[in-house]
C-alpha cells in the first residue's frame, strides 16, 4: 500500500507523525517575531487548506465560509508528504531558511503576511526600464515609494467578468509612500479615468512604445503592449515622485488573499445591488471573501455618483480592513494562516525584478510593518471634471501639485506623536530671496545653452527666453546627458556675466563656476539640469500642509461605510 494515502493515525504505533513545518514556527514574545522551533509538537490534525471560495448564495451573512482545498501546488506537496513515515530519531532537513520572511503587501486588496524561502518560486517578476537615475525624479533619502497596480486582465477567466480575454489595463493604481522614519504612510489612489500624457517607454522585452499626448491613465498598462514599467514611468512623469518598486495583482489575487485571511470586514451605508459587479449587500457590516470581495472592490454603479471616484473609497475601505486583519493577533499568531496567506500571495504577485525574492520582500515587509495603522492615510489625486469629456478627469494642478510635492519630500498627511521634528532647513517657511543680478551689458554676453533636463526642446526655449531678456547672443547648443542640477561655467573674469545669467534663469548664483578649460573668447556654458523649473521662477518650497478638502480615509477607522 502506498503510505502517502495512509491516515496519520495509521502510523501512530510505528513512528510519531512528522511535524508540519508551519506548526514549527512560533511567535517569540520577547522579539515580536516568528522563530523556528524544531522541538514544537506536531499538530494533532492536518492543517486546513485554502481555496478560492465559490460565490456565496447570500451576502447578508457576516460569517465567512470555511476554506477548502484547491488541489494546487502547495496542496499536492502536503498530500504526498503527509503520510510518509521516517525512522524514529531522524529529523528531516528543512528546505526553509531559519529566518522567517515576513512579507507585508498592499496590492489592490492589500495585506501583511509571513512566508518561507521556498515561496520564491511562486513569484513572477518584470524588469522595468525607466531610465537612469539622473533622468528620474530625485529620491527622498530613506523613504519608500511602492507602486501598486491592480490589473483588470480577464485572460483565462472566461466570460464571467466581461471583456473576455482582455490583456488588462491599470484599473486600480495606488502609490504607497512609507516615510523615512517609518512612523507613517500615505497611500494615494490614481483614478483610471484621469487624462494624462503617457511618455515613451521601453518594455522588458525591449519594445519601444511611442508617447501619447493625452490618454486615459489606465492605458499606461496593456495598451500597445505596455508593461508595468510604462505605468511606473507615467506616474513618475506626472507626479515627479521617485518610485522604488512595483507590485501588480489581478482579479484572482483579490479572491485568494481575502479567502486566505478568513474574510475581510466591510460596511455598506445602504443596501447595494450592483448588476455589473454582481454585488448584492444589505446595509451594515459584512465579512467578504472570494467572489464577494472582488465584487465589492469593483462596485461603482450602485454607490455614490456611479463613477471611478466613487469606487476608490470602497477600495480604500477594503485595503484598510485587510491591513487591520493581517496585523491582528488572530492572524499573526497562527502559523497556519500565515502559511496559507503567503502561499496565496506569492502566487498572486508580479513584482519588479529588484525584489523578486522572499528575502528582499522580507526586508521591505519589515519596514512596512513598523507603521501603525492609525498613521496610514489613504487619499486620492485631486482632480476636476474634464471640460472636453464629462466622463473623464483632469488634474487639479494646484492641489495635485501640492500633494505630489509633499509626498516627494516625505511630508506626512498624518500627525504622528513622537515623530522627529523637521528642521527649518528642510522646510523653509518662505522662499529664499532671489539673488540680485549684477549690472552687465546683457547684449555682450555670449552664452551657449544646453539641455540636460531630459525634457525635449529646453535648450531652444531657454536660449529664446534669454534673448527676450536682452541676452541677444544666447544660442542653443547640443543636448547633453541628463543631470540633476544646473550649472553655468565661465572663463576667468566673467563671473558677473555668469551670475546675471543664473538670475535670469531663476537659478541660484552658486551654480556659476569658473572653468580653466574656457578661454577669454569662449562663450559661457549653460547646462540646464532637472532642478530647472521655469525661466525666472525659482523652485517652490515644499508645502507643509495638505490641500484643503483633500479626500482621506484613515486605515484604523472601522466605521467607514460605502455610501
Amino acid at each position: 500500500m502506498n503510505s502517502g494515502h495512509r491516515h496519520r493515525s495509521d502510523l501512530a504505533d510505528q513512528n510519531p507523525p512528522e511535524a508540519d513545518p508551519a506548526d514549527q514556527w512560533v511567535l517569540d514574545p520577547a522579539t515580536g517575531e516568528f522563530r523556528l522551533d524544531l522541538d514544537a509538537a506536531p499538530a494533532p490534525v492536518p492543517r486546513p487548506r485554502v481555496a478560492a471560495t465559490p460565490r456565496p448564495t447570500s451576502s447578508r451573512s457576516t460569517t465567512a465560509p470555511a476554506p477548502a482545498s484547491t488541489g494546487g501546488r502547495a496542496d499536492r506537496r502536503r498530500q504526498t508528504q503527509g503520510g510518509k513515515a521516517k525512522p524514529r530519531g531522524r529529523r528531516r532537513v528543512l528546505k526553509w531558511t531559519a529566518g522567517v520572511a515576513a512579507l507585508v503587501l498592499v496590492a489592490g486588496c492589500g495585506g501583511a503576511y509571513y512566508a518561507y524561502q521556498h515561496f520564491n518560486g511562486n513569484l513572477s517578476s518584470v524588469e522595468v526600464k525607466v531610465g537612469t537615475e539622473a533622468e528620474r525624479p530625485k529620491a527622498a533619502t530613506g523613504a519608500l515609494n511602492i507602486l501598486v497596480i491592480g490589473t483588470d486582465s480577464r485572460k483565462g477567466l472566461g466570460r464571467a467578468y466581461g471583456d473576455e480575454g482582455s490583456e488588462g489595463h491599470a484599473d486600480t493604481t495606488l502609490l504607497f509612500h512609507i516615510s523615512k522614519d517609518r512612523t507613517n504612510a500615505t497611500v494615494m489612489s490614481i483614478p483610471r479615468d484621469l487624462m494624462v500624457p503617457i511618455p515613451e517607454c521601453e518594455t522588458a522585452a525591449g519594445k519601444k512604445i511611442p508617447a501619447e499626448g493625452r490618454s486615459m491613465f489606465n492605458t499606461s498598462l496593456g495598451q500597445g503592449g505596455r508593461d508595468p514599467g510604462c505605468t511606473w514611468k507615467t506616474v513618475e512623469k506626472m507626479t515627479d515622485i521617485h518610485i522604488d518598486h512595483f507590485v501588480m495583482v489581478d482579479f484572482e489575487a483579490v479572491k485568494t488573499l481575502s479567502t486566505a485571511v478568513g474574510g475581510v470586514e466591510v460596511c455598506a451605508a445602504k443596501d447595494i445591488n450592483d448588476k455589473d459587479s454582481h454585488l448584492k449587500m444589505s446595509k451594515g457590516k459584512h465579512v467578504v471573501q472570494g467572489e464577494e470581495a472582488l465584487a465589492f472592490v469593483r462596485t461603482r454603479h450602485a454607490v455614490g455618483l456611479g463613477g471611478d471616484l466613487t469606487r476608490i473609497p470602497l477600495q480604500q475601505q477594503f485595503i484598510s480592513s485587510m491591513i487591520r486583519k493581517i496585523k491582528s493577533s488572530d492572524t499573526l499568531t497562527s502559523p497556519t494562516k500565515l502559511w496559507n496567506l503567503a502561499d496565496a500571495a506569492t502566487k498572486a504577485l508580479t513584482v519588479d525584478s529588484a525584489i523578486k525574492s522572499v528575502d528582499k520582500l522580507k526586508d521591505l515587509a519589515l519596514d512596512l510593518s513598523k507603521v501603525n495603522t492609525q498613521n496610514i492615510t489613504f487619499t486620492t489625486v485631486p482632480v476636476l471634471d474634464d471640460p472636453k469629456d464629462e466622463n473623464r478627469l483632469v488634474l487639479n494642478e494646484k492641489d495635485a501639485g501640492q500633494l505630489f510635492a509633499m509626498i516627494a519630500a516625505d511630508r506626512s498627511l498624518t500627525e504622528v506623536a513622537g515623530a522627529p521634528a523637521e528642521t527649518p532647513a528642510e522646510t523653509p517657511a518662505t522662499p529664499p530671496p532671489a539673488p540680485t543680478a549684477p549690472q552687465v551689458d546683457a547684449a555682450a554676453v555670449k552664452a551657449t545653452v544646453r539641455n540636460g533636463t531630459g525634457a525635449p526642446g529646453q535648450a531652444t526655449k531657454g536660449a529664446t527666453a534669454l534673448q527676450g531678456k536682452g541676452f541677444a547672443a544666447a544660442t542653443p547648443g547640443k543636448d547633453a546627458a541628463v543631470v540633476a542640477t544646473s550649472s553655468i561655467t565661465y572663463p576667468r573674469g566673467k563671473a558677473d556675466q555668469a551670475v546675471a545669467l543664473a538670475v535670469a534663469l531663476g537659478l541660484p548664483a552658486e551654480v556659476a563656476k569658473e572653468s580653466s578649460a574656457l578661454g577669454s573668447k569662449d562663450s559661457l556654458q549653460v547646462l540646464l539640469g532637472k532642478d530647472f523649473t521655469a525661466l525666472g521662477k525659482p523652485a517652490v518650497p515644499v508645502p507643509t500642509e495638505a490641500p484643503k478638502d483633500l479626500q482621506r480615509v484613515q486605515a484604523d477607522d472601522e466605521n467607514v461605510c460605502a455610501k
